[in-house]
């Protein structure tokens, strides 16, 4: 048996990858590093490493957020959001774009050579959260955000198709369908995951305001992998608030990602406040929790969050 959360130091946006007998989780800066990394042989028990990115793109002056990892001929490829000062969003200050890095060791070092971000929206606020998704015939596509709650612009999610090696896009972008129209995600819609169930493509996303009690996760459905997605009605399906009055001590749960463990069984992982210390300002730090992911027919079900005991991986 477990207890949430399975880390409880600060470790915002949590992306957990399976590489052999072990688990890697990948987490937006702090304060020493550009990124931060944990080891795991169980989901549950976490060993801290070092920074699995021990030096930016040239062009970057920093700000690195949203890891994620994929494996790929090219070895481990790694995308993250980085400042661009020189790209201009509409607010006329530098966009937040996404950028690619590549190991051969699941913990790095990842060495980024882009001479320019990989993928970029400047005119709509720039483009961060970028998540990879390889389909049941090994085709492979990025999805990401175009920031536009930086500057009051439409929020949308957009796919495109990837290179066989994840390193390069092809083609151009589709908007996905998804936009921050719906009253529980606060004008705020981020941190895209794809999966695939059955025969249906299931988005999940978050949305509101990151650092309150109404962040929260919900989704949308596809029978095409480039959508357009439809939210599900039942949303948010991961929350302390809206239609989820709180049950445990996390609050603002959120930027999720989803993993299999050894029984073929998914889990959901992601950030949560404690209910004490919601926010930075009030000297609170987003611990990683782990919830299983379930389906109901075609509905997805999130059985958290809980800080009760559980069943282990």
């Amino acid at each position: 048996m477990f207890r949430n959360p399975v880390l409880a130091d600060d470790f915002p946006d949590p992306f957990v990858l399976r590489a052999g007998d072990s688990y890697y989780a990948y987490a937006t800066t702090d304060a020493a590093q550009h990124l931060q990394l944990a080891s795991s042989p169980d989901l549950v028990h976490w060993t801290e490493l070092d920074d699995p990115l021990p030096k930016i793109a040239g062009w970057s002056s920093g700000d690195t957020w949203a890891p994620e990892v994929s494996k790929t001929t090219a070895g481990y490829v790694l995308y993250y959001t980085a400042h661009d000062p020189d790209l201009r969003r509409p607010d006329n200050n530098g966009s937040q774009c996404i950028t690619v890095a590549v190991a051969k060791d699941p913990k790095g070092p990842f060495v980024d050579e882009t001479k320019k971000p990989l993928a970029c929206q400047p005119a709509m606020g720039g483009s961060i959260d970028a998540t990879a998704f390889r389909d049941a015939d090994g085709s492979r596509y990025l999805i990401w955000k175009n920031d536009g709650n930086c500057c009051s612009l439409p929020t949308r999610f957009w796919i495109q198709r990837l290179s066989a090696d994840g390193l390069a896009l092809e083609g151009k972008p589709t908007d996905m369908g998804v936009v921050n129209d719906e009253p529980w995600e606060g004008g705020v819609i981020e941190a895209p995951t794809l999966i695939r169930h059955g025969s249906s493509y299931y988005l999940f996303y978050s949305a509101n305001n990151y650092d309150s009690e109404f962040y929260s996760v919900g989704y949308a459905t596809s029978a095409k992998v480039t959508g357009p997605y439809r939210d599900a009605p039942e949303n948010p399906i991961l929350a302390s608030a809206w239609n989820h009055p709180p049950k445990s001590r996390a609050r603002g749960p959120g930027h999720q990602s989803i993993v299999q463990d050894d029984d073929g069984e998914l889990w959901m992982t992601y950030h949560a406040w404690d209910q004490d210390a919601v926010g930075y300002e009030n000297f609170g730090q987003r611990a990683m929790w782990i919830d299983p992911l379930v389906f109901d027919g075609a509905k997805a079900v999130v059985k958290g969050p809980t800080d009760q005991p559980q069943p282990m991986p």
